[in-house]
C-alpha cells in the first residue's frame, strides 16, 4: 500500500464554463500547485457531456496538500474556481491497493 495521498475532486459545470474551469485548473497547476512541497502528480478529466471535471492528484502526505489548499494564493485561486461551476468537493483518500501501471 502507499504511503501517498491522493485526492479525488469533482467539479459540476456547465458545458459553457468548462473549458474556462480546465483553464483556470491548468493555470493553477501549472504556475502553483505543482510548485508546492509534496506534490507528486496530477490529472484532469472531463466527461463527454462536459458537465463534470474530475482532478486526481497525489501528494507525499496528507499535511503537504491541506498547506497548499490553505495558501492565501490558492484561497483567492478556489473564489475564482467557485464562480466557474455549480459546485467541487475534493476528497482525500488512501491507497488500499493498486493494479497495473503508475497513474
Amino acid at each position: 500500500m502507499s504511503q501517498s495521498q491522493t485526492v479525488i475532486t469533482t467539479f459540476e459545470v456547465n458545458p459553457g464554463t468548462c473549458q474556462d474551469l480546465l483553464d483556470e485548473l491548468s493555470d493553477a497547476y501549472e504556475s502553483f500547485i505543482s510548485r508546492q512541497p509534496g506534490f507528486i502528480a496530477a490529472r484532469l478529466h472531463v466527461n463527454d457531456a462536459q458537465t463534470r471535471i474530475c482532478n486526481y492528484s497525489r501528494w507525499e502526505r496528507r499535511e503537504d496538500f491541506l498547506a497548499m489548499l490553505r495558501s492565501t494564493e490558492m484561497r483567492q485561486r478556489n473564489r475564482r474556481l467557485t464562480s466557474l461551476c455549480r459546485s467541487f468537493e475534493p476528497v482525500l483518500y488512501d491507497v488500499a491497493a493498486t493494479f497495473g501501471g503508475e497513474l
